[in-house]
């Protein structure tokens, strides 16, 4: 496990229970909310840690399963994890769980395109849902876990405590709430969002259920956004049959990169002379690839090692270096980082070897609704001359708006309000101490609440592949575990 997570860990705190809660006799009491995985690996490992003392562990998640969240709550069969099922786990210290949970049952016998020819398997996404939901039951079925099926509306600290509403009439209160809300939805460009929303076939939100309906087997497509969400719409449209031209524009035109042939060493150590700036850095990952490339191994070797140091380059990098790398590398390296499945790619490289795809940098200018179609101005990168196109159909795939997290739900702009929580520095997320203690705008942590995943990965770093998102997830556990000792020797005064 990365070391940062293996730190000391101390604590305070305050306290109490739950929306019609049975009896917890005095127990205290965390709320967790957001059930994907991140908050729902917070609670399984809460739960096998504080197995002996039988804290209220309590999830708010509207979805009928835990551990799901917006990536694994997906039928569509297009959609498949983006690495091996042997680098997937909920365990820190147990990579190929998932791929032993998977022979054990042999889950992908009715998925035969999940297995590549080099043997490693690339699985539908809902097939992890039913991994992490099946290490859950156990806790659920005996009560140490608690799934609250509701939407928080609001939080707010009283008399010590924090009081949470839900949209079910249910008031809670408790001693620690962890926020482990999922990424807020992605933001259409400009004013695209309200010239548009009036046309049948603007799809702003991919991540509703049944989005791509509108979409019909011919329609010309422009797809906004060129990264993974963009690579799934591509693959999920041939799915279904469609076989209209698309264009996918962003501003640097970078598609996402696929794996390696073979698994490849990693290769390269960045934090022996860890750089302090943004452009050090990048000479260095790119000597590297030099390096690597002359011992026969790819760039995804160096890459994976930049990951696996991610959290110490990222603590060495100062605020406005942070705020540069974000501004300027950020795109470079997610195309890098987040590579497709091999399934995807094939369907991606058949689309552009038939002329169907067209990858284009460059952004939206301008966009009108001119009867059934949509009339787009486009911009391409380094040309002055605008094009002038039109579509059947406009699908936004920008990726998460993390630094409009505080504008997507109420309760969270309520606790800005009221000082407990800021959006970091970096506008990667909220802020948050190295321990992940939420900060207010006066600077101040508040030990009793908590980020975890990928909101707090403008403190962290690397934290929205699943092995950091684990890791977080038991490091988050493991900081409660302790604050929660604290609260019952107040408690429990001896």
């Amino acid at each position: 496990m990365s070391g940062f997570y293996a730190r000391p860990i101390e604590a305070t705190v305050s306290a109490i229970m739950q929306p019609k809660p049975p009896p917890t006799s005095g127990k205290p009491v965390v709320a967790i909310i957001g059930g994907g995985v991140s908050g729902a690996g917070v609670a399984y490992h809460l739960a096998r840690m504080r197995a002996d003392a039988h804290p209220v562990i309590l999830v708010f998640e509207p979805r009928a399963e835990l551990g799901r969240g917006l990536a694994y709550d997906t039928d569509d069969p297009a959609h498949r994890i983006n690495v091996p099922a042997a680098k997937m786990s909920l365990q820190p210290d147990d990579q190929g769980e998932f791929q032993a949970w998977i022979d054990a049952r042999d889950a992908v016998a009715c998925d035969p395109e999940a297995k590549r020819p080099d043997g490693q398997v690339f699985p539908r996404r809902r097939l992890f849902g039913d991994y992490v939901a099946s290490l859950l039951k156990p806790f659920l079925d005996d009560g140490s876990v608690r799934h609250c099926r509701a939407a928080v509306n609001h939080v707010e600290r009283r008399a010590g405590r924090w009081s949470i509403r839900d949209d079910k009439g249910g008031v809670t209160e408790a001693d620690i709430v962890a926020i482990a809300t999922s990424h807020p939805p992605p933001a259409a460009p400009g004013r695209l969002a309200s010239r548009l929303a009036a046309h049948p076939r603007f799809v702003a939100d991919t991540t509703k259920s049944g989005a791509l309906d509108v979409v019909r087997p011919h329609d010309r497509v422009l797809v906004i956004g060129n990264g993974l969400t963009a690579a799934d719409v591509i693959a999920s449209l041939a799915g279904r049959g469609h076989d209209g031209a698309v264009t996918a524009i962003s501003r640097r035109g970078l598609r996402s990169r696929g794996h390696a042939p073979v698994p490849q060493p990693l290769f390269g150590d960045f934090v022996a002379d860890a750089a302090h700036s943004a452009v050090s850095l990048l000479a260095g990952i790119r000597a590297a690839i030099s390096a690597a490339k002359a011992q026969g191994i790819s760039w995804h070797g160096v890459l994976d090692q930049v990951r696996a140091q991610g959290h110490d380059l990222w603590r060495g990098l100062p605020i406005a270096e942070r705020r540069r790398l974000v501004r300027h590398l950020r795109p470079y390296w997610d195309v890098h980082r987040f590579r497709v499945a091999p399934q995807v790619e094939t369907v991606l490289d058949m689309a552009i070897a038939a002329g169907r795809l067209d990858i284009l940098a460059g952004s939206v200018a301008d966009a009108r609704i001119e009867g059934e179609l949509i009339a787009c101005t486009l911009q391409p990168r380094h040309q002055r001359q605008p094009l002038e196109r039109s579509y059947d159909a406009v699908v936004v795939t920008t990726g998460p708006a993390h630094g409009a997290i505080l504008d997507t739900q109420p309760w969270l702009a309520a606790l800005a309000a009221s000082g407990h929580l800021s959006l970091d520095p970096t506008g990667l997320g909220l802020a948050c101490t190295e321990r992940s203690e939420a900060i207010g705008p006066s600077g101040t942590a508040d030990p009793s609440l908590l980020i975890s995943g990928p909101l707090a990965r403008g403190t962290f770093g690397e934290l929205m592949g699943l092995p950091q998102v684990t890791e977080h997830a038991f490091f988050i556990a493991a900081e409660i575990a302790a604050k929660l000792r604290q609260v019952e020797i107040k408690m429990h005064p001896a």
